[in-house]
């Protein structure tokens, strides 16, 4: 008997030790939320439609039906892989500072301790982008609001979402997170290519400063991974080994040829939301600065460390409560309002999250 338990207490020790060992498993977000408006009028934005007597006779009722909705999308995010959901979730089409205070007041997140970072921009509709955070996960240090600039004198007037880039610490490493919404599709690529031009300076910049920040381009790009926008002028490669030294990498496109993206449109998906990473979240050998000076940076190639933050994958949120079930629209995202009734849905896009391993 007592080799039993000798041997039993033993099982129960190794158990827990490989368990220990195991890697742990960190999730990322991003969720465009589709008009996320309250009831009042923000005096000097185009809000009108969301108002009670707007279009979309936007009242009360639909205004805490969204935001029972969307805490609990935002809160189910990611616990598939990891229970406690994600360290952090950016955010579009979100109207203003109240939203999101009501938004974290409702319990999903409340219990979590969600809270948020974001500042006023120059849309004129009045929708900006935001971040979302775990505290216990994600330890914000500071923040800025890029704007949009402009190349025409005649565009300047066209005031539209800014970068808001967000540095910190996430599981004790440093991180950088540039959440977008670039021009949509009424505007020319061209727009879009100089979005995706000014994200690329700021990464850039970034990495300037810390050759060893883990930054994270997430947003709705209004383009496809394949896009010039995307692939191109913001050089999200699509393969790993194809990611050059302070590259970036999109690990999208082989998910939307697969048949799958985030927003339906006249019978095709497309898939505008991604989150695109640096070469150093990567397990491959990658490029460390070794000694600094104003005319130029001695480098080395070091494999990766996977103590470190890794990526191990990417997923397109498809919980059964965000996809029409039925009717006319089966099988695309159930959005709040569609073809002027109220349907007490979601969003016309679909959540996106990237999980991290470390070992």
């Amino acid at each position: 008997m007592n080799k039993i338990v000798f041997l039993s207490a033993c099982i129960v020790l190794i158990c827990a030790t490989c368990m220990a060992q195991q890697s742990s498993k960190i999730a990322i977000g991003f969720y465009n939320q589709e008009n996320f408006f309250d009831t009042i009028h923000d005096v000097g934005k185009n809000d009108n439609q969301f108002l009670p007597d707007g279009t979309y006779k936007w009242n009360s009722e639909k205004y805490f039906g969204k935001l029972h909705n969307m805490s609990q999308a935002l809160a189910d995010m990611g616990t598939d892989q990891v229970p406690d959901g994600c360290a952090f979730i950016g955010l579009s089409e979100i109207e203003n500072r109240n939203v999101l205070n009501n938004l974290i007041e409702q319990k999903p997140l409340k219990d979590r301790g969600i809270q948020f970072i974001h500042e006023e921009g120059l849309d004129k509709r009045g929708i900006d982008c935001a971040l979302l955070y775990n505290p216990s996960m994600f330890k914000p240090i500071d923040y800025k609001l890029i704007p949009y600039v402009y190349e025409n004198d005649s565009d300047k007037n066209k005031a539209t979402r800014g970068f808001l880039t967000v540095r910190g610490e996430l599981y004790g490493e440093d991180a950088a997170v540039i959440v977008c919404h670039l021009p949509s599709r009424y505007s020319t690529s061209y727009y879009r290519e100089l979005g995706a031009k000014q994200i690329r300076v700021i990464k850039d910049s970034l990495l300037q400063i810390n050759a060893g920040l883990k930054i994270f381009i997430m947003g709705d790009m209004n383009d496809d991974p394949h896009d010039k926008s995307m692939s191109e002028v913001l050089g999200g490669r699509r393969k790993i080994e194809d990611v050059e030294a302070m590259g970036l990498y999109n690990p999208w496109w082989d998910i939307l040829f697969s048949g799958k993206g985030t927003l339906h449109y006249r019978g095709a998906w497309n898939l505008f939301d991604q989150i695109i990473i640096s070469e150093n979240l990567l397990d491959k050998p990658h490029t460390e600065v070794i000694q600094k000076n104003k005319k130029k940076s001695v480098t080395k190639t070091v494999e990766h460390d996977k103590k470190q933050l890794t990526y191990c994958g990417s997923q397109i949120v498809r919980f059964d409560y965000l996809i029409n079930q039925q009717g006319r629209y089966k099988g695309t995202p159930k959005r709040t309002s569609a073809g002027g009734e109220w349907l007490n849905g979601y969003s016309d896009h679909l959540p996106v999250v990237m999980f991290l391993c470390k070992d």
